[in-house]
């Protein structure tokens, strides 16, 4: 499992992610989850040279020079054209690893090592994740559709508690397991038989076309309950937003309401204060009448 993504500003980005990440989005597209046509050619470049130089030469030494001197390239090309990198150095650092354990072991079938190694772990983390009622890709779709650092708890009852949501998270977490169990059932004795062209074939079949496969399964599984999720959180976020609205229209109208009745009160007080001004002047005129009588 080799998600690869470039976040947007938000939990659904705008920057097309790549890679399992392209599970979270809305629109989704097995061509982008791909990294299309650059991101086929650049996956599947190295291990068919690799496998080729091989077949072609026997000379370890010749073909992981030549196959390191293509994973550089591949990177330089992307700065030469002013594209994102980041995808193809880690590329390069996969490809590296390989190399280097082929290289030390002097045995070209460790090229693929790293790559079982790989497969074996996530065979084991995720029906352990699936045990537990965290399932691992339910948890990096929603990690990256809504990235939290803090208050994990309430962060995991948001989906989980989707009984559709969860179960096909359940489903396709399964899924990938079965795909690197696959990987290793069919890969794993061509490696121990030496069949290097092989086994460099078999890892070509099953690295792009079927990831590409089994992402699109894997949309299929948890688009209609993840779609349902979506909008039954936008409802409860605008019905918080109506809440909200209403709360604030009802304090304002109270605000008014203790406004008119203190200028009402203030009214009264001044209309008051204005009678007693009058009659306190009629009787002063009456007894100022009075005096010039006498």
């Amino acid at each position: 499992m080799k998600p690869e993504s470039t976040t947007g500003d938000g939990p659904a980005g705008s920057v097309p992610r790549t890679g399992l990440a392209m599970l979270a989005q809305e629109d989704f597209s097995v061509m982008d989850a791909i990294g299309g046509v650059r991101g086929i050619v650049e996956s599947l470049l190295p291990g068919l040279v690799f496998v080729t130089c091989f077949v072609l030469t026997r000379d370890l030494k010749l073909t992981v020079l030549i196959s390191a001197v293509l994973a550089v390239l591949e990177v330089l090309l992307r700065m030469l054209q002013r594209q994102p990198v980041m995808g193809a150095l880690s590329g390069v650092a996969a490809v590296g690893i390989c190399l280097v354990w082929a290289w030390f072991s002097k045995d070209a079938r460790n090229y693929y090592l790293p790559g079982f190694i790989t497969n074996a772990f996530w065979l084991l983390v995720l029906p352990v994740t699936v045990l537990a009622r965290v399932p691992g890709i339910g948890v990096l779709i929603e990690f990256v559709r809504n990235p939290t650092l803090s208050d994990f708890r309430s962060w995991l009852d948001s989906w989980r508690s989707d009984k559709a949501l969860y179960a096909a998270y359940t489903k396709v977490t399964l899924l990938w397991a079965a795909i690197f169990g696959l990987r290793l059932i069919v890969q794993v004795p061509m490696y121990l038989s030496d069949q290097i062209a092989l086994l460099g074939t078999a890892r070509l079949v099953m690295g792009v076309p079927l990831f590409a496969c089994a992402i699109w399964l894997s949309w299929l599984m948890i688009a209609t309950a993840l779609h349902a999720h979506r909008l039954a959180q936008e409802q409860a976020a605008a019905e918080e937003v109506g809440e909200a609205d209403s709360g604030a229209a009802a304090e304002s109208a109270h605000t008014v309401k203790r406004d008119d009745a203190v200028k009402v009160v203030s009214d009264s007080a001044a209309a008051h204060h204005d009678d007693n001004t009058a009659v306190a002047g009629h009787d002063a005129s009456t007894d100022n009448g009075a005096s010039a009588e006498e």
